[in-house]
């Protein structure tokens, strides 16, 4: 009746004759003791008591469909723990956001989140340690369902500023250069697309520091110690630091950031967060 203000519509909307309607809301407001409506011949108003009440009315309805929709988790076990592994190269801004949405819509499963470089990420994927993994391909496993994210290109970090029109004047640039990247046994893969990255390029790179994540290695090069090649989306997070990103133009050499997961594995919050996550990377490609 609070939404309609017209006794003939409301009774329509809720499948009832006018007049019990009519004896109901008059029920109602001598047990509440105020008036509720004004009416007359040619409308129908709420007034200031009934305004209000419809207000807390409406709350009421609200917490109600909040609490019917736990209820509902509960009773389906959307529940538990999701444990996600992650790489130091991954938007952590973008992971924090959807995890604090994840609070509201999950709000009886718990999060555990472990830096974990993608090597390692595939056999705790696959031995059920982790429930979901942020990580860079390739992913060779029959057990595990990929989401691809984006392709990341490579950028030059230095300390100076630089001007490479082209790859030979690259090539003079980082001849005699010392490297900081990745330890070998750490990111494999990436070692081997800085080698590829670097011999067409022209030369083989001196690696003098050797590290396991991508902020130990923007403070050495910070530090002077060396210049490095990193994926592009490594170093967003990272532009407060007193460094230079320069493109390399060579779009033929990129890794790939996916999401993966057990094939077996069905709980809600997975597909819900594996969605979401996907999402807020759409700007990124």
């Amino acid at each position: 009746m609070a939404e309609e203000l017209h006794f003939r519509k409301a009774a329509a909307k809720l499948f009832v004759s006018q007049p019990p309607l009519s004896r109901q809301i008059k029920e109602l407001e001598d047990e509440l003791g105020v008036v509720l409506f004004t009416r007359n011949n040619k409308k129908v108003e709420l007034t200031d008591a009934g305004a209000y009440f419809k207000k807390e009315i409406d709350k009421l309805f609200n917490n109600l469909s909040e609490s019917k929709a736990v209820v509902r988790q509960i009773h389906d076990s959307v529940s538990g723990e999701l444990r996600i592994g992650y790489i130091s190269s991954t938007f952590h801004e973008n992971l924090v956001a959807v995890l604090k949405e994840m609070l509201v819509v999950f709000p009886f499963v718990k999060t555990k989140l472990y830096e974990i470089p993608s090597v390692k990420q595939i056999v705790a994927l696959e031995e059920g340690k982790l429930d979901i993994g942020i990580l860079r391909t390739p992913i060779n496993s029959g057990v595990l369902s990929l989401k691809h994210l984006f392709t990341d290109p490579f950028v030059l970090v230095t300390k100076e500023k630089i001007s490479c029109a082209n790859e030979a004047d690259l090539f003079k640039y980082l001849h005699d250069k010392s490297f900081v990247f990745f330890n070998h046994g750490y990111a494999p893969h990436f070692h081997e697309k800085l080698m590829d990255l670097c011999q067409r390029i022209g030369f083989y790179p001196d690696v003098a520091h050797q590290v396991n994540n991508i902020h130990s290695i923007l403070q050495l090069v910070d530090k002077g110690l060396g210049v490095s090649i990193l994926p592009l989306s490594s170093t967003l997070q990272y532009r407060y630091l007193d460094l230079c990103f320069t493109s390399l133009n060579m779009d033929f050499i990129f890794t790939e950031v996916a999401l993966a997961h057990q094939r077996i594995n069905q709980h809600p919050a997975i597909e819900w967060f594996i969605n979401k996550y996907a999402d807020s990377l759409r700007i990124i490609g």
